[in-house]
């Protein structure tokens, strides 16, 4: 455990698994307490907690739903009373519907932006005054590669995922004076649980437009998260780090 983050405390929304995983992982292993935030998955949570306790480092879980306004501020506002600290905060969380418009719901449209869009919103306001008393702070939110080039099929992904990088740029400049910096990293295709079932011809056919010739991987997610929350980067903020692999330049 390199210990650039010790004493620190983070969290990591959507937690449990695949990416959130990765960065849970990768933020303890750096000294941080963290915190890993899920809805629904309890096993895969607390086996993600498990597995940073394994290797020496510490980590809980926090139950709550990004998208609801009050249960987040709650959840958060009682955690930063508990521990005395929020330094890092990770908002990766998030949800695909994806269909035509033509096809989409109404339903669905709401539900993605209200998990996207406004979880990140909830979450960052829920630890922003904690980390303006602290002067200092590390806000990280997940963006996509669709977020610059589109997906057809993915209009609302694509827009949550642009409007997120609308909010860090000028959160960016609400905080800096307070030395909070505010970044996005945008992943191109990564090895998920949603890749994986991709049929092999379509795998096969995205590979080929990814100039390093592969998927990327959750901990290479996790590395450019790990790089943008370590404290020597206090002059990087308001920047999206595309992960891609080349697909867009």
């Amino acid at each position: 455990m390199s210990g650039t983050l010790a004493g620190q405390v983070a969290v990591v929304t959507g937690g449990s698994r695949g990416i959130g995983r990765a960065i849970a992982t990768r933020l303890a292993g750096d000294g941080a307490h963290v915190v890993v935030n899920f809805r629904e998955n309890t096993s895969a949570a607390a086996e993600t907690v498990r597995a940073i306790e394994q290797t020496g480092g510490a980590a809980e879980t926090a139950q709550f739903d990004v998208a609801d306004a009050e249960a987040t501020q709650q959840a958060l506002g009682a955690l930063i009373e508990r521990l005395g600290r929020c330094d890092i905060l990770v908002n990766n969380a998030g949800l695909v519907a994806d269909a035509l418009l033509v096809r989409m719901k109404a339903v669905e449209w709401d539900r993605v932006l209200a998990v996207n869009l406004g979880g990140t919103f909830n979450c960052t306001k829920a630890v922003t005054r904690a980390m303006l008393r602290a002067r200092y702070g590390r806000v990280i939110n997940m963006s996509s590669i669709v977020a610059a080039m589109g997906n057809a099929g993915q209009a609302v992904y694509a827009a949550t995922k642009a409007g997120i990088i609308g909010f860090t740029k000028s959160l960016a400049r609400e905080l800096a004076s307070r030395a909070i910096t505010v970044n996005a990293v945008a992943p191109g295709f990564i090895e998920t649980d949603m890749t994986a079932n991709l049929p092999e011809p379509m795998r096969s056919e995205y590979v080929k437009l990814i100039p390093v010739g592969r998927l990327g991987t959750a901990e290479e997610i996790a590395e450019a998260v790990a790089f943008l929350a370590h404290p020597g980067c206090g002059y990087i903020t308001g920047q999206v780090l595309a992960v891609n692999g080349g697909l867009y330049m």
